[in-house]
């Protein structure tokens, strides 16, 4: 077998740190999994068992590989990983996105997967230039999220908008916008949430682009992480 490198970007496979994200990419997308690694102190452990005889069910290779695993997750207690094929596949034209334009934290990204997933939706887009979807820390994040979903990455609004088709789109932003069960109680049922990057939110052009939409909050706070807000827009619109 390879050699496993540090991810890049680049590379066509990365890599699913932990017992449970690694066990969802052998239960949701069994053919995109290249291989298991288990730490060699975790023989024995209940989650570890289960994930090797799913391995072997599916017909995954299994290995002990203890550097790679620290080197993969940053961690030295990390007792299992995926290696798996990174696909990109089409959003779903027909049903609700979230869209995110140029979030610069793995993490963030992963949190919002796992909001998308836990509340319905299951197609998101990220704008270039952006935190990798695909890189280990967001896989890591989404706690296995990423399997169950369409994701895809493009290189512009434009691009997006012009494979995914006429929608109602609500970017979260102050400019122009309304309170968000204002929007709520005209929404139609093909629509996309747009959220900015963590620092400098959306540029002031997505105000024409569609009905803004700002999330009431008291002054005690000037904004919230970007996490927080994905999930609260997202709990509200699917609900």
């Amino acid at each position: 077998m390879p050699a496993l490198k540090e991810y890049r970007s680049g590379l066509d496979y990365s890599y699913a740190p932990g017992v449970y994200p690694a066990m969802e990419c052998l239960l949701r997308r069994p053919e995109l999994a290249r291989r298991v690694l288990i730490h060699s102190a975790s023989r024995g452990r209940e989650g570890i068992d289960r994930l090797t005889a799913l391995a072997e069910e599916r017909g995954v290779r299994v290995e002990e590989a203890d550097r790679a695993l620290a080197r993969i997750s940053g961690k030295e207690n990390c007792w299992a990983a995926a290696v798996f094929s990174k696909r990109e596949e089409e959003l779903d034209p027909g049903r609700p996105h979230v869209l995110l334009h140029h979030p610069g934290d793995c993490g963030n990204v992963g949190t919002i997967l796992r909001a998308a997933l836990g509340f319905g939706i299951e197609d998101v887009g990220v704008i270039r230039p952006c935190a990798d979807p695909f890189d280990p820390r967001t896989v890591r994040a989404s706690m296995g999220s990423l399997f169950q979903l369409r994701v895809r990455m493009y290189d512009g609004t434009e691009a997006y908008l012009a494979a995914c088709g006429q929608r109602e789109l609500y970017p979260f932003m102050l400019d122009a916008s309304v309170p968000m069960e204002e929007a709520l109680a005209r929404k139609g049922r093909v629509w996309t949430l747009i959220f900015g990057n963590e620092g400098s939110g959306l540029p002031a052009e997505f105000s024409r682009l569609g009905q803004p939409v700002r999330i009431p909050s008291n002054e005690r706070i000037d904004s919230l992480n970007l996490a927080a807000a994905a999930a609260i827009g997202i709990y509200s619109f699917t609900r």
